[in-house]
Parts: C-alpha cells; sequence; structure tokens
C-alpha cells in the first residue's frame, strides 16, 4: 500500500488536517510547468490530460463537434481541457468553474498557451444563491456523497445561465459541454431561454445512470427528468459514444427500472 492511500482515509476524518493535506498537495502539483500535448498546447494540472489518455473517444467527439461551433460554453471546466482544445481551434470560450483549486490550474493553462479566453468562477443550478459543493477535483459535486466524497464541503456562489448569458448567443453555433457531476438537470432548469435561442445549441451532457451515485442510490433519480427536460425542449438524444445509438424517452424509463438499453454504452449524451 502507498503512503498517500495509507494517510488518506486518516486524514478525511480530520477536516483541518485533510484541508492542509490537500491544500499541500494542491501547491505540489501547481509548481509543476504544463506539459506540451499533442494537440499543440500545454497543460497543467492532470497527467492524464496532457498525455492524451484522458477520455480519448469523448475528447475525439468534442473535437468533431467544435468544428461546426462559433462558442463553446464548458459548464463543470475543471482545470480547462476541454477549454484549450476549443481555444486550440480558434473557438470563443465560456468557462463556468466553481471550484478555486480548478480555476487556479484554468488560469494557469490560459496564460500558458497565451490565450484570453470569459471565466465565470460560479456553479450554476436553477436559482441563484449560495450552495455546498462536496468533494475537489474532477469529482466536485453539487450532491453529497457523490462519487463517495466525504461530507466536507465547500461554498460557492451560484447563479443561473440564463442569468448570466441570457440572449447573448443568439445567431451563433454554440457548443455547451456540462459536465457537472449529477447536478445536470438543476443546470438545465435554470436556462430555457438558452435552450430555445435560434439555432438551437448542441449539448454533450454526462448524465450517469447508475455510476458515482451516494450510497444506497441504485440508479440516478434524476435520470428520467433530466432526459425529459431536454426532449421537452425540442431535442433528440444519442449516445457521445462511436455507436452514437438514439436515446428514446422509452429506454430512459427503462433504464430507470434498472434494465439494460443503450444508456449502458456511456454516460454521455449528444443533444441536438
Amino acid at each position: 500500500m502507498s503512503i498517500v492511500a495509507f494517510v488518506k482515509p486518516l486524514v478525511e476524518r480530520f477536516p483541518r488536517i485533510a484541508a492542509l493535506y490537500r491544500g499541500m498537495r494542491e501547491e505540489l502539483s501547481f509548481s509543476e510547468q504544463p506539459s506540451p500535448t499533442s494537440w499543440g498546447f500545454k497543460l497543467a494540472g492532470n497527467p492524464l490530460m496532457s498525455s492524451g489518455d484522458f477520455e480519448p473517444e469523448e475528447t475525439e467527439i468534442v473535437r468533431n463537434l467544435l468544428s461546426q461551433a462559433d462558442v463553446l460554453v464548458n459548464v463543470g471546466a475543471n482545470i480547462g481541457y476541454y477549454c484549450c482544445h476549443a481555444l486550440s481551434m480558434g473557438k470563443e470560450v465560456i468557462a463556468f468553474e466553481p471550484m478555486q483549486s480548478n480555476i487556479r490550474f484554468l488560469c494557469k493553462n490560459i496564460e500558458a498557451n497565451d490565450w484570453s479566453c470569459e471565466i465565470y468562477p460560479i456553479a450554476l443550478s436553477k436559482e441563484i444563491g449560495i450552495l455546498k459543493m462536496y468533494g475537489g477535483g474532477t469529482g466536485a459535486s453539487l450532491l453529497k456523497g457523490w462519487a463517495g466524497s466525504s461530507d466536507n464541503y465547500t461554498l460557492v456562489p451560484c447563479s443561473t445561465m440564463d442569468t448570466v448569458l441570457s440572449k447573448r448567443l443568439e445567431g451563433k453555433k454554440v457548443l455547451f459541454v456540462v459536465d457537472v457531476e449529477g447536478a445536470e438537470k438543476w443546470v438545465l432548469e435554470g436556462c430555457p431561454e438558452i435552450l430555445s435561442i435560434d439555432p438551437k445549441p448542441t449539448w454533450l451532457i454526462e448524465i450517469a445512470t447508475t455510476e458515482q451515485q451516494p450510497i444506497g442510490v441504485k440508479v440516478n433519480p434524476l435520470l428520467a427528468d433530466t432526459f425529459k427536460l431536454m426532449f421537452d425542449a425540442g431535442y433528440e438524444a444519442t449516445t457521445a459514444d462511436k455507436f452514437q445509438n438514439k436515446v428514446t424517452i422509452g429506454d430512459v424509463k427503462i433504464a430507470k427500472e434498472g434494465k439494460k438499453t443503450v444508456l449502458d454504452s456511456t454516460h454521455n449524451f449528444i443533444f441536438r
């Protein structure tokens, strides 16, 4: 067993020690220089991302979708992986990321490549306020217990997408990449105007069916409502994988019952 694997469960029992441990680990990582990638940009903060081993299938899909877009809106931008892909392709980028540790790397990665983009250090949900964000890194979530996270949380400011963006994207080809670890429905409930702009945006949304659920939850309780919200707004869904199978509300209802459907092949979905 590694020292980290041994120490981490111990420090997580004590919030102040855990915060000190995470802070020291973050500072060590932040001091490293951005690494070159095969796409021609530099990236710091996650070795898997800079090496090309992070979500390779999803990355190819995002880049293909970006080739047809003017703007990327990245909700849950993390350290800026997909933002950097978009900026390297000459696209306008609007990023939302509430975790300060992630924002530091996001800004570092933008600056390291001599780019600029619009960054909002807030969470997005269905109403304006202050919310609790559990966990950290790529798994930070508004849902308590998501992906086995502890009960420790960070308070983050929150707004709605309509409040921030309103109709400013009207007339542009927009790709939304949404990765908010279980809070997708709340984000979508906060943007009825965005969902109806012309032309309608393309969305790539991570929606887990059974993965990462809090202890005791077998199937995402917001699964059907999230898909229905998009279907009611006039969108069709496909799996975001090499198959790109069509997803119907019937498939979603079957998946909600714990039965096998096309949703089993991925947790990312394209809405057009």
